[in-house]
């Protein structure tokens, strides 16, 4: 797994080391800044267990370094420590019961940045991917309606293991990726709105042929504003 993870690394940051042996325009522009957002998670579960999005939040600090504009493409790399409500919420139709986990992280998305457009002074379309590892730090479940024996058993194919059953997996490691807006000022203050998907390659849960479920792994939608500010800049416009 570590070995894997190491793999996704060198892969995002391949393509600026090509970048930079290449003839292109050299940059040196370090920003730093905040974000936060809401999340929209659903596990995949295997078996499966039927869900509605679950609601959530994200905030965190964020540092991005651009190094070459290379024809149109701007390219830089960007480090992220956020912290992330991530979890799941059940679609019971056989009783009146509700159920929803909420699961915390903190993670550490690490992107290749890629912006088409004004740097300063003017509006830039981005696209952001890499990979991304998480630790889960807490989690807590909320229930409601009648939960006794009968409505258990009407659970579609008698999937009620997940209940009190606490993350076994705490280190969460995937892909994430997204596309989004930014919007620069000529003094180097930087306000971006954009939107990911994050998709986990771990699970939550145990998954040997003795466990429950074979696949528990998140998947989430993120929509997020950000907004970072110059320390280092070497290029105008």
């Amino acid at each position: 797994m570590k070995r894997f993870v190491f793999l996704l690394i060198i892969g995002c940051c391949y393509p600026l080391s090509r970048l930079q042996a290449q003839v292109g325009d050299p940059r040196r522009d370090l920003a730093i800044g905040v974000s936060g957002g809401y999340t929209l998670n659903q596990i995949s579960f295997s078996p499966t267990i039927k869900q509605s999005f679950h609601q959530g939040f994200t905030a965190g600090f964020t540092a991005r370094y651009m190094c070459e504009k290379y024809f149109a493409a701007i390219c830089g790399i960007q480090g992220e420590l956020n912290y992330t409500q991530l979890g799941w919420k059940e679609k019971i139709e056989t009783s009146t019961d509700t159920y929803s986990r909420t699961i915390n992280y903190i993670q550490l998305p690490i992107l290749l940045h890629m912006g088409f457009g004004k740097e300063q002074g003017g509006v830039k379309g981005f696209l952001v991917l890499g990979p991304e590892l998480g630790y889960c730090i807490g989690e807590s479940e909320k229930r409601g309606g009648e939960w006794s024996e009968r409505t258990l058993s009407l659970r579609p194919n008698q999937v009620v293991q997940q209940y009190d059953k606490k993350v076994e997996r705490n280190f969460q490691y995937g892909l994430t990726g997204g596309i989004g807006m930014e919007v620069s000022t000529r003094n180097g203050h930087h306000f971006l709105l954009e939107g990911r998907y994050f998709y986990a390659l771990s699970d939550i849960f145990n998954n040997s042929k003795k466990d429950t479920f074979g696949r528990s792994a998140n998947g989430a939608i993120i929509a997020k504003i950000s907004y970072l500010f110059d320390i280092l800049r070497t290029k105008k416009n």
